[in-house]
């Protein structure tokens, strides 16, 4: 027997960026839904004049109302539909990172949300551990299908919740955080190998899933640029990219966090790595206030990371975070040597690249610099980019 889906119809013209493929419906948009529909139903959302847009995961507590599953009308989602897009993901990851999904302790994202069609869902796969995230109200029902289909996975011994991310609140959801399926996490924590770079991922209660997997591609070319050089590396966390730089041959490599605790764990990586801890100098400052007091020294570097916290979770804080990166570029470029290079990164949702890329122009012009661009960093392979929800 056919299943019934509640229904929401949207007000006329409010189709025009489902039919461009745009994953998410606004409670705006909004005209007329069923009564009783429940948190995290699939509902069939159409257009004005009835006909058929999309199938949605439904959240009445969000401005967005409903986030897509499929266009097709004969797809509705499924334990099948779920497992064909978790085969997907995982046979795209193969194909293009074969080298880190073959290594007996990689570490990749499986899952990119949307992206790979899978609207609140993210998977990281740290070795024989899968790390679940779930966002949106939309993803709740299929917690489960997606745990059992990871635990069934070759090699994978355990799947651990990190329910926990902010924008839960938003869904009117709580945090939830724990082991879903299989064995208790090591409690020193799960060995990943990055290119050689060994590092322990702390995934209860560490950043994100426990590590930051879409900086593996600038870890890499940190490494790569490093030889030689006199090194800041500014909110360094556990030092990941401070390792990388020493491994590619830096002099001497300064680091800067605000939290102690990520300064011992990278003392604990610098340790796992057989880094000399005399080769660097660790931190635990206000990285505005320390820049501050370097450029007042006249203290200079060769290579400097600015990989700061999200300032602009939406765009409502585009403005007050624009100045803060302006404030720390700014200072970024007064740091550095002639012929410096300058990594420089933002995780801000609100803020665009062409934004990001005045606000980095109006620093060296203030800082009286000249600077070229030689090369737009991004997240690896593992984090594609649908085109109709860049």
């Amino acid at each position: 027997m056919k299943k019934q889906f509640s229904e929401i119809r949207l007000f006329n013209g409010r189709e025009k960026s489902l039919l461009r493929g745009h994953p998410w419906v606004f409670a705006s948009a909004v005209e007329h839904k069923s009564a009783n529909i429940a948190a995290g139903d699939t509902v069939r959302l159409c257009a004005a004049d009835g006909s058929f847009l999309a199938y949605i995961g439904y959240s009445p507590k969000s401005q967005i109302i409903g986030r897509v599953w499929g266009f097709i009308e004969a797809e509705p989602p499924s334990k099948e539909l779920l497992e064909s897009r978790l085969n997907r993901a995982l046979a795209m990851r193969t194909e293009v990172l074969s080298q880190v999904l073959n290594a007996p302790h990689g570490a990749y994202r499986l899952v990119h949300g949307e992206s790979d069609f899978m609207p609140g869902v993210v998977v990281d796969i740290y070795a024989n551990t899968a790390v679940l995230q779930l966002s949106a109200m939309a993803a709740e029902p299929w917690r489960d299908v997606i745990a059992d289909w990871l635990i069934a996975q070759a090699g994978i011994a355990r799947v651990y919740e990190r329910s926990d991310a902010d924008v839960r609140t938003l869904e009117g959801l709580t945090a939830r955080v724990g082991l879903l399926r299989g064995d208790a996490l090591p409690e020193t924590g799960v060995a990943i190998d990055e290119a050689g770079m060994r590092t322990l991922v702390d995934v209860a209660s560490g950043h994100k899933t426990g590590f930051y997997l879409d900086q593996r591609d600038n870890r890499a070319l940190t490494r790569a640029l490093a030889k030689d050089r006199d090194v800041l590396n500014c909110f360094c966390y556990t030092g990941t990219m401070s390792i990388a730089a020493l491994q590619g041959g830096a002099s001497h490599v300064t680091s800067i966090d605000s939290a102690a605790p990520a300064l011992a764990k990278l003392a604990a990586n610098l340790q796992l790595n057989g880094i000399e801890a005399a080769r660097g100098t660790t931190m635990a400052a206000d990285v505005f206030e320390a820049l501050r007091k370097f450029r007042d020294r006249a203290q200079s570097f060769d290579l400097i990371i600015l990989d700061p916290p999200k300032f602009a979770p939406t765009a409502s804080h585009a403005e007050k975070a624009a100045r803060a990166y302006k404030d720390i570029n700014l200072l970024g470029f007064k740091l550095l040597r002639p012929g410096g290079l300058l990594m420089t990164y933002s995780c801000s949702g609100g803020i665009s690249a062409d934004l990001f890329q005045k606000i980095i122009a109006g620093a060296a012009q203030d800082a009286k610099v000249n600077a070229q661009i030689l090369q737009r960093l991004g997240a690896g392979l593992d984090h594609p980019v649908a085109v109709n929800f860049p």
